[in-house]
């Protein structure tokens, strides 16, 4: 190669790189002999660059390869002098003692933050550190006295001390510079003669940027840049840096950077080879459109040389989805539509969520995409079990982080009693479920397993052991806790009597990733670091996070899923850039907690939107594909979304240029993506219109009707009959949330509990301060023992002091006036109709001298008013009813002279229903007409009678299909049974 020729060439955003790469060098190469090309030192970016590039070159024919390497290979290039790495996992261990003794010494820096993500931020900014050449000394000259801030004095005062201290231990990001400079060193010292070519790279990291450097300084080296601008006129280029702050963000900002390093300007810079990009229109309007913000007044003037909008974006479809679901759904249906027609197809979107979404839509036509990421290891089986299990450490465990854990697929597979343990945990899960408790331990194992079944037997005493020795809260070495976990994961996999080695914990790749994993931290060197659970489980995350696993299954061979980075190396003929929105296209950078911005700019650090600037540079060369869509949604799961800035700029300038027909181009590309959102709106719609069900009212036989109810359920009979029908006829009951939490039924319950053991012992002799006293401390007892949230004990028991005074103060004027009878004790009554029972547990009976009775309702919510009594809630009217009956035989027939309702809440009222005899014998003779009416075959159990309010939701609702129905129709009665 004549040296007068330039050693920077580039090719333009929407020519296949690898391609053009693999024939321009074959055509440089045309007049030397064939071994001249296994002398070709070919250094690329990134690995699917080498496989795209290695495919070109073997799809020419038989011929000598160069000699390709990535410029990751050169850290682990043998250098003399030089030391091998400093292993990551160590690296950071060590690092994160020191920052757990700032954590300790300053409990105010960076609230909030565990000690490893700190941690993760220090070695990143040290790794910046290494790779961009800043020495330690940078720092002793940042001057921050004008920004007045402790927290960056503070920062600034730790780093200056590690950067010292890890100086002359080399990470790999470290190493791998020295290696450059030791290169560029030998090469200025003695140029090599052979060829050498850097491609693919755009030098946003230090130390290729320096590599580059030295390839351009070579004789016979050569940088092929990608995705460079051609249409960038002068002054956009000179506008990257002409500002005190430089406009990273742009996508062409790395190569100006590198060019001026090189003493070059954007005009010097040739092309590689001369074959056009796909859409030179459309080329043109993209750079135009993503020009640096201080130049964007050219849009005005350069917009009106473009005078065919419609048909430079005809290969671009614009999908704008109502949320990310029907987004995906979109996108399937567009790759789906390329299989078809046999067109290469890649999605790109840094949304790891939305191509699993993609992925699972595919899923429908048996299409599995070649993930260029792999599965994330943490979301693998064994990585799923190492998570759930390393955050069951030295915490309570509940019965929903138990059951996660007893479920897993994994879990008992190394027993022969695999099906056995899948059958007892469904069984044990009825159990906590309906009984609890929320918290199990192992002596609540043990207490469910002791039956006289060997199999439960063996399996409770198989899961309480392995609940015993989940350590509590604390800090303990790491040595410890991965000893801990590793016990655990060996217990669980094993199962009741089986081995580790014959389960599948550790198999397949996923296994063995996940074991080099914890094997790699419990082989570090202990470092005397002590830390919480919480941050054991962090550091666990961290690890498990870093590693990727293949997935086995044989892939497409046309759908292909790429990270933003391998834009530049897809080939493929449509291109999908999906998840088009702020904060996803680009990412936020990450909060820096080290230094600040001007402290970055001033230390020659990185800005932070230097990563924007990477992925605008991604997102030019993407959308330059033949074929496009962009694609993006609305809305997500929390909130309104923002269009991705780039995307925004483009429809902005399109729209505006009137002349050139921008706003009919829009709206071709919305119609073309319109098509896609109509097929997925229609793709889960039955073949055949369903109609809505009718507002059932099932009859079932006289002989499978309820012959016994409590007082407590009439009220659901007028209400809500289907109830009734679902619960007492089908004997369906409602299963407990698998993550039970303090409702309203609880907190009844326990003060109920509280108010029957006051009644029972208390005493009128003492004052009434001594009886507000023993309130209290019956209501913390009763409290502990039934309510597992200490947060919730202490609130439910401030309310209950707060009306203290006014109960013991009602208890007292009882006292005088009555004397307790009953307390919490069943009864039971024939009504009218043969063969019905009525039966009920008042809360309290009390007999005055004159040998009447009051009976009261405790009610921990709001007591009914007395229409809603007189109407629906007529459990009092019936229990005063069963007590002029003698249904109690403790107290026997007795005239009721009142019935009280005593609330537990508010302001402690205790409020006397005016109702009398009439109203009770009225009650009673309307109940027995209602039950005989029930009783007939006829008479159906409409859903959703008289509900007190239409927003109320019902247990059964879903049974009985409310949403197709509603309470405006009228129920249509239908034998069953």
């Amino acid at each position: 190669m004549p040296l007068a020729e330039p050693h920077v060439f580039a090719l333009p955003p929407g020519v296949d790189f690898a391609r053009d790469l693999v024939r321009g060098l074959v055509h440089r190469m045309r007049d030397e002999p064939p071994e001249a090309m296994a002398r070709v030192r070919l250094i690329l970016n990134a690995g699917r660059m080498s496989r795209r590039v290695r495919e070109e070159f073997d799809s020419l024919g038989t011929r000598f390869l160069p000699r390709i390497e990535l410029i990751s290979d050169l850290a682990r290039l043998p250098m003399p002098g030089l030391p091998a790495p400093v292993p990551a996992l160590r690296r950071k261990l060590e690092l994160a003692c020191l920052v757990d003794r700032l954590a300790r010494g300053l409990p105010g820096f960076e609230t909030g933050s565990g000690v490893f993500s700190l941690t993760d931020s220090l070695l990143a900014l040290l790794a910046e550190m290494q790779s961009e050449g800043v020495h330690p000394e940078v720092f002793e000259r940042l001057d921050i006295q004008a920004s007045h801030a402790e927290h960056w004095r503070q920062s600034l005062a730790f780093i200056r001390i590690v950067a010292r201290y890890f100086e002359t231990e080399l990470d790999t990001e470290g190493r791998q510079r020295r290696v450059v400079e030791t290169m560029a060193r030998i090469w200025a010292e003695n140029p090599t003669e052979d060829r050498v070519i850097l491609a693919g790279s755009t030098g946003s990291r230090g130390a290729t940027r320096l590599l580059m450097q030295a390839v351009a300084a070579l004789p016979r080296g050569v940088l092929v840049l990608p995705g460079f601008d051609f249409d960038m006129p002068e002054m956009a280029w000179n506008s990257l840096c002409s500002g005190p702050i430089p406009i990273e963000d742009h996508p062409q900002f790395r190569f100006r950077a590198l060019l001026d390093g090189l003493s070059l300007a954007p005009a010097q810079v040739a092309r590689w080879t001369e074959t056009p990009p796909e859409a030179p229109g459309r080329n043109a309007l993209v750079s135009l459109a993503l020009r640096p913000a201080p130049v964007t007044d050219q849009w005005m003037r350069e917009g009106q040389a473009f005078s065919d909008l419609p048909a430079a974006c005809a290969q671009m479809t614009l999908i704008e989805a109502a949320d990310p679901r029907q987004e995906s759904l979109a996108i399937a249906l567009v790759l789906r539509k390329a299989v078809f027609r046999g067109k290469k197809a890649a999605l790109i979107s840094p949304d790891r969520m939305l191509t699993r979404r993609v992925a699972a839509a595919l899923d429908r036509w048996s299409i599995v995409p070649d993930d260029s990421a792999g599965q994330p290891l943490p979301l693998t089986a064994p990585g799923r079990l190492i998570r759930h299990l390393a955050r069951l450490l030295g915490r309570k465990i509940s019965m929903e982080s138990l059951l996660v854990i007893l479920k897993h697929p994994l879990v008992a597979t190394g027993s022969a009693l695999r099906g056995a343990h899948l059958r007892l945990t469904r069984e044990f899960e009825l159990s906590l479920r309906r009984k609890g408790p929320a918290f199990p331990d192992a002596e609540a194992v043990r207490s469910w397993g002791g039956t006289a079944d060997p199999e439960r037997q063996q399996w409770s005493d198989w899961l309480a052991a392995l609940i015993d020795a989940v350590p509590g809260g604390g800090n303990q070495p790491i040595s410890a806790w991965s000893e801990t976990l590793f016990g655990l994961l060996d217990g669980f996999a094993a199962g009741p009597g089986g081995t580790v080695a014959a389960s599948e914990l550790w198999l397949g790749e996923a296994g063995q990733a996940a074991f080099r994993t914890l094997a790699d931290l419990a082989a570090q060197d202990e470092t005397g670091l002590c830390v919480s659970s919480a941050n054991f489980a962090d550091l666990i995350d961290t690890l498990l996070q870093e590693g990727q696993v293949r997935s086995t299954l044989a892939a497409h061979p046309l759908v292909t899923f790429l990270g933003t980075l391998e834009a530049r190396a897809h080939g493929a003929e449509v291109v999908i850039l999906a998840g088009l929105n702020e904060k996803s296209w680009p990412e936020a950078p990450s909060p820096d907690p080290w230094l600040s911005r001007k402290m970055r700019l001033d230390a020659g650090l990185l800005l932070p939107e230097r990563q924007i600037g990477l992925s605008a540079h991604d997102f030019q060369q993407a959308i330059a594909a033949p074929e496009v869509v962009l694609s993006r949604a609305r809305r997500d799961s929390e909130a309104e979304t923002v269009p991705s800035r780039w995307l925004n700029r483009l429809l902005n300038l399109a729209g505006g240029l009137t002349a050139a027909q921008g706003p009919e181009a829009l709206a071709q590309m919305r119609a073309r993506g319109q098509r896609f959102l109509d097929l997925a709106s229609q793709l889960d719609l039955p073949l055949e219109r369903v109609a809505p069900a009718a507002r059932p009212a099932p009859c079932p036989p006289a002989e499978a009707r309820p012959r016994q109810l409590p007082v407590t359920a009439i009220k659901t009979l007028i209400r809500d009959p289907y109830a009734i029908y679902a619960a007492r006829i089908l004997r369906l009951r409602p299963l407990d949330p698998l993550k039970p939490g303090p409702d309203p039924r609880l907190r009844g319950e326990a003060l109920h509990r509280v108010v029957e053991l006051f009644v029972e012992r208390f005493d009128p002799a003492i004052s009434l301060e001594q009886s507000q006293k023993h309130l209290s401390d019956l209501a913390e007892t009763v409290l502990q023992e039934m309510i597992p949230w200490p947060s919730t004990q202490r609130l439910w028991l401030h309310r209950l002091l707060r009306i203290a005074p006014q109960l013991v103060a009602q208890e007292a004027q009882r006292r005088a006036e009555a004397t307790p009878a009953v307390i919490e004790t069943s009864a039971s009554i024939e009504l009218g109709p043969p063969g019905f029972t009525l039966t009920a547990r008042p809360d309290r009976i009390d007999l005055h001298d004159d040998g009447t009775a009051h009976v009261y309702d405790y009610k921990s919510g709001s007591p009914p008013k007395e229409a809603e009594v007189r109407h629906f809630d007529k459990q009092l009217l019936l229990e005063a009813a069963m007590i002029e009956r003698g249904a109690f035989a403790r107290i026997g027939p007795r005239q009721v002279a009142g019935m009280s309702y005593v609330h537990l809440g508010g302001s402690g009222e205790c409020r006397m229903l005016a109702l009398g005899r009439d109203d009770v014998e009225q009650t009673w003779t309307r109940l027995q007409g209602l039950i005989a009416r029930y009783l007939e075959r006829s008479q159906g159990f409409a859903a959703r009678r008289a509900m007190q309010m239409s927003r109320d939701i019902g247990d059964y609702d879903h049974l009985s299909r409310f949403g197709e129905w509603d309470i405006t129709d009228v129920p249509v009665p239908e034998d069953v049974g």
